[in-house]
């Protein structure tokens, strides 16, 4: 059973990915297994039931030679071992642990943007991206308010992570649909 990520608890999977959880299981005590598909566009989460595994998919954006994706939703998604994509972006704001929908720019050394990132893209707490070697800075923005960290030592072979972080949440209020 494949599910496409709208973000939010969907589906089986979701459903499974949220009573982890809830029982206390990190990604790897779930068993969860990641892959990039063949396909080459999604990130491929397996994660093993009782009635036997369950897909769950990150779409897997790609920007001339960067690819990237977003994830971090629910404590078994953010357990899970990832590709080794070389930088790790991890947004925070006020007392939430992580929020989503901030719309990111990533420029090298130079100030050339490497990365553009818009906030529909943002689905969960985190990015991935594969940039090649070098010097970043990173813009965040989120409500209108913008976070820039300088100075982002990538190097390939290891996962830089780097934290953003809002003193308050900026986040716009969520809409709430009448049923």
């Amino acid at each position: 059973m494949g599910i496409q990520r709208g973000r939010g608890v969907t589906g089986l999977a979701g459903c499974v990915l949220l009573a982890a959880g809830i029982l206390g299981m990190d990604g790897a005590e779930a068993g969860v297994t990641t892959r990039i598909a063949s396909s080459g566009d999604a990130i491929e989460l397996e994660i093993p039931t009782d009635i036997g595994p369950q897909k769950d998919v990150l779409p897997l954006y790609h920007s001339g030679k960067i690819r990237y994706f977003s994830a971090g939703i629910g404590q078994v998604e953010r357990e899970a071992s990832y590709p080794p994509f070389s930088l790790k972006l991890v947004l925070t704001a006020g007392g939430k642990p992580f929020v989503t929908g901030a719309a990111l720019t990533i420029r090298d050394a130079k100030g050339v943007v490497a990365l553009s990132v818009p906030a529909e893209q943002m689905t969960g707490p985190w990015l991935f991206a594969d940039v090649p070697e070098g010097v970043y800075e990173v813009t965040a923005t989120l409500g209108g308010q913008q976070q820039k960290v300088t100075g982002i030592k990538v190097k390939q072979g290891r996962v830089t992570t780097q934290h953003l972080r809002w003193a308050q949440d900026p986040s716009p209020p969520l809409a709430v649909q009448a049923e």
